[in-house]
């Protein structure tokens, strides 16, 4: 009995010695530590996304440009070429007369430069022609548009003619005058106008009567 105890003792004792002096730490589990280090790593790509990521801006409110109000166009008046614009009115009456003439004839009588004397009557006549649509009753005639020099008309009576004239037809256009008291030259510009006084024709056949006082 001695002896069996004396064994267990000796027994305790060696198992003390060989025993290590700290405490074996326990073996830590492979599972844990990687779930450990993965949630790591997620929650720092959570929190580099949250400082990169751009907080997106808010579209701006486009406003309405405001759209110019289209005006009509404007209208461009048509002009008749006459000597005087203010006498002239866009009718029926004025766009249907016109009138031509032949440089060569003209002059029917008292051609230009043809002397005179200080207070001599005489009587200027013109050949046209009627290039409208419209026929010249008896009271179209010559009218005064202006001189050289100003203001001069000569003590000029237009006289009215005789007969119609059909378009295409040729005419006289007579207009009596008397010569200035003073000596010079004096040239004076005239038009045909039709029954309710409206100036026709183009600008460039004008009617001229020039005269020299000697």
């Amino acid at each position: 009995m001695k002896k069996v105890l004396t064994l267990a003792l000796l027994l305790l004792v060696t198992l003390s010695a060989c025993a290590p002096a700290t405490p074996v730490e326990p073996t830590a589990d492979v599972n844990v530590i990687r779930t450990s280090a993965a949630s790591t790593v997620m929650a720092e790509f959570t929190l580099t996304a949250a400082v990169f990521t751009p907080t997106p801006q808010p579209l701006p409110t486009e406003t309405p440009t405001q759209q110019t109000e289209l005006l009509p166009p404007t209208e461009t008046a048509v002009a008749i070429n006459t000597i005087d614009p203010t006498q002239a009115a866009l009718t029926p009456d004025a766009l249907c007369d016109d009138y031509d003439f032949d440089l060569t004839t003209l002059d029917v009588t008292v051609p230009d430069g043809t002397p005179m004397q200080p207070g001599q009557d005489f009587t200027k006549t013109w050949k046209i022609k009627n290039t409208g649509i419209c026929t010249w009753d008896t009271s179209y005639k010559a009218i005064f548009s202006y001189s050289s020099p100003p203001n001069e008309r000569m003590s000029a009576q237009p006289i009215p003619l005789t007969t119609l004239v059909a378009p295409g037809q040729e005419v006289e256009v007579s207009v009596q005058f008397k010569a200035p008291t003073t000596a010079g030259e004096y040239t004076g510009y005239w038009q045909m106008v039709n029954s309710k006084g409206i100036p026709f024709g183009q600008k460039d056949f004008i009617l001229i009567v020039k005269i020299v006082v000697q």
